[in-house]
């Protein structure tokens, strides 16, 4: 994400260990944190459809991810990526859903390990105009689709397990009595 007329914002580093099937960590390597909004909808037949944008890169199916950004908490920090690299509008839920881990390539050649913390996020409006449209691509998948597409184990799993998760909350707002 770039910033205009502000200072950048500081980038938070995690203590932590990462899963057995990762990119190998070396000893005392800081851990990164970005936080990813999770953008999804209710289809007409009631199943869950994920967004997925394509990196500026390399062009993989990724979540709309960025830095942590000053004033702003982890959630609405997600929803603004979306914005920027989605073009959605939506709504992120205040917990994360799970996190998973990735290598992100630096220009010199070097790579720093991030753990990215993701927010599931109820897409309300998107946009035909965005920051970053010239640069990415978007498309709506089902759940099943998008873990296929996406590189990352944990991410893989995470989107599947999110699913029954986001679905289970559908259910008890759709059911819950008028207030």
């Amino acid at each position: 994400m770039r910033t205009t007329g502000r200072a950048a914002p500081m980038r938070k580093i995690a203590d932590g260990t990462i899963d057995p099937g990762h990119e190998s960590r070396t000893p005392g390597e800081p851990i990164r944190i970005q936080y990813a909004a999770l953008p999804h909808r209710i289809s007409q037949a009631g199943s869950l459809d994920i967004m997925l944008i394509t990196s500026r890169d390399t062009g993989r199916w990724v979540l709309p991810k960025g830095w942590p950004m000053r004033g702003k908490t982890a959630p609405e920090a997600a929803a603004r990526e979306a914005y920027e690299e989605a073009g959605i509008i939506g709504q992120a839920d205040a917990a994360p859903v799970g996190s998973y881990h990735y290598r992100k390539r630096r220009r010199r050649g070097t790579s720093v390990l991030c753990r990215v913390e993701v927010f599931p996020l109820d897409v309300l409006d998107e946009l035909q105009r965005w920051p970053e449209k010239r640069q990415r691509k978007r498309s709506w998948f089902s759940s099943e689709d998008a873990a296929a597409l996406v590189d990352e184990a944990e991410l893989k799993t995470l989107i599947l397990t999110a699913q029954d998760a986001i679905l289970r909350a559908f259910d008890r707002e759709v059911t819950a009595p008028a207030g």
